[in-house]
């Protein structure tokens, strides 16, 4: 019996696949650093919203801290502020005390992953950032390179462009972190990231939820990344703050993203305003 494919078949398939995929993914609106919890939730809402949306994520697989839960114990704690996030996700839910319940790490990483592609982002596995690209003084989009081949071979990256970067990479905040070694001053309190402070479960929930925003013309920052730009408290194994400031930010940039370019400048009224 024939079986319709061969070696060369294969392998073609898959490599015209990605090669369209990836050839798609060159410019974006959107292009969102790292695919935790605050990157995919981000990455939904925003594909959602007819935002053309690319996710990279230097590991093989999207999820980032949330397989983990705390411990290596593979289950997520929330918070009631997220209550929303996980009924829109329809994830199934353990009461527990404190206004707290608990969801399947595994549940609301494929969740999150699901929603996000079915609604049209684009995902890129295996993808690093290596640098940022600077047009004046806005972050124009990202130099990236195979997680494999970074700092490990002398290979030249190549370029993702977009109108909006958000960095979710985590306690690395790695896009915030090249923008510094480029000179950009960021819009802390001495122009250069803080550092996060010492943990508080509460304070830092707080903190990553309502701070996630804007830190220089083109770029946000949410989850994590938030508490080491700002200086906020470490965050606990809970994640429901992380997940509000996927949210948060996705509406941050959905609303520049709508805002009327100026004929003279070029620039939206918020880029004038963050300079």
């Amino acid at each position: 019996m024939s079986s319709g494919f061969d070696e060369i078949s294969v392998s073609r398939a898959l490599v015209q696949a990605y090669q369209s995929k990836l050839s798609d993914c060159l410019e974006a609106d959107v292009l969102i650093a790292g695919a935790g919890p605050s990157g995919l939730l981000a990455a939904g809402d925003l594909a959602e919203a007819g935002v053309k949306t690319v996710i990279i994520e230097k590991r093989l697989s999207p999820g980032g801290g949330i397989w983990g839960g705390g411990m290596g114990m593979n289950d997520v704690v929330l918070q009631a502020d997220a209550a929303g996030i996980s009924e829109q996700l329809g994830l199934r839910t353990l009461r527990a005390a404190d206004s707290l319940s608990v969801v399947d790490a595994g549940e609301l990483a494929c969740a999150l992953y699901l929603r996000a592609v079915r609604a049209g982002a684009r995902y890129l596995n295996l993808t690093a950032v290596e640098d940022v690209c600077i047009r004046g003084e806005a972050v124009t989009g990202l130099v990236v390179n195979r997680t494999t081949i970074v700092d490990a071979l002398p290979v030249d990256p190549i370029m993702l462009t977009a109108q909006a970067t958000i960095d979710a990479t985590g306690h690395d905040a790695a896009v915030v972190q090249a923008v510094q070694r480029q000179g950009l001053p960021l819009h802390t309190q001495d122009g250069r990231m803080a550092g996060q402070g010492a943990m508080d479960v509460v304070a830092g929930e707080q903190f990553v939820a309502e701070r996630a925003g804007k830190v220089c013309a083109g770029l946000y920052v949410s989850g994590m990344a938030v508490c080491v730009v700002f200086g906020g408290p470490r965050m606990g194994p809970i994640f429901g703050g992380m997940l509000l400031s996927g949210r948060r930010v996705a509406e941050l940039v959905a609303a520049e993203l709508a805002e009327p370019v100026s004929a003279a400048s070029g620039k939206t009224s918020s880029q004038k305003r963050s300079k």
